[in-house]
């Protein structure tokens, strides 16, 4: 997988390219040839990660109705440079307003050190800030969204239908992941559950048929 023709054809938009080779990573995930666990993750997605190489990682994320999104911690910011690309389902991202507050502030920014044996560590900072929503954008089948690294934001399933998204993400040195909470809550760690082979074609073969299964109408 070459991630610098991945994300030339994320930021053309060129979204058949992208399904192709997110397909082709996933049959050879049922298929038994590529060897790799799904991961839980505590934000309430299924990571497959099929991409590590340095500071560049390719993933699929699998949200669904079976996967309650969302900790506490849901407004967060990464360390790297975000770009999705929606298999099929969607998805809202909501850009969040972060601004130091002393005074009168709505949350403490906690800081996500990542081990690699799957616990998550959240560490209250000193820092104080006020929150307020800012923009959405909702993105389709299709579409491709980015987010750079450092802005705080939202993620969700407006409305629980089953939904992918091929992710590029690109590392950027001295940065750090971030998310925001209660002003009082103590640090504390979350685990991301590691899933068995089985469970793991499991999932690559429902993306894999919902990717070529045509889009269900919007309820509502």
């Amino acid at each position: 997988m070459d991630y610098p023709a991945l994300e030339r054809a994320a930021r053309r938009g060129e979204s058949a390219e992208l399904v192709r080779h997110a397909a082709s990573e996933l049959r050879q995930v049922v298929t038994g040839h590529r060897v790799l666990r799904a991961v839980r993750h505590p934000l309430g997605f299924v990571c497959l990660p099929v991409l590590r190489d340095g500071a560049d990682g390719v993933c699929v994320h699998v949200f669904g109705p079976t996967d309650p999104i969302l900790t506490d911690h849901q407004v967060h910011s990464h360390s790297w440079d975000l770009i999705s690309t929606v298999l099929y389902g969607r998805l809202d991202n909501r850009r969040m307003g972060v601004a130091e507050e002393a005074a009168d502030p709505t949350h403490r920014v906690f800081e996500v050190l990542s081990r690699p044996t799957g616990v998550d560590e959240l560490r209250p900072t000193r820092r104080l800030v006020r929150c307020v929503p800012g923009p959405g954008q909702t993105s389709s089948r299709g579409q491709t969204y980015a987010l750079p690294a450092g802005e705080f934001h939202t993620t969700v399933v407006p409305d629980g239908r089953p939904t992918a998204t091929l992710v590029l993400g690109r590392t950027l040195p001295g940065r750090a992941d971030l998310s925001l909470g209660p002003l009082r809550a103590p640090g504390h760690r979350v685990v991301r559950r590691m899933c068995d082979a089985a469970q793991t074609a499991r999932i690559a073969q429902a993306v894999l048929r919902r990717i070529h299964e045509p889009e269900p109408p919007s309820v509502g």
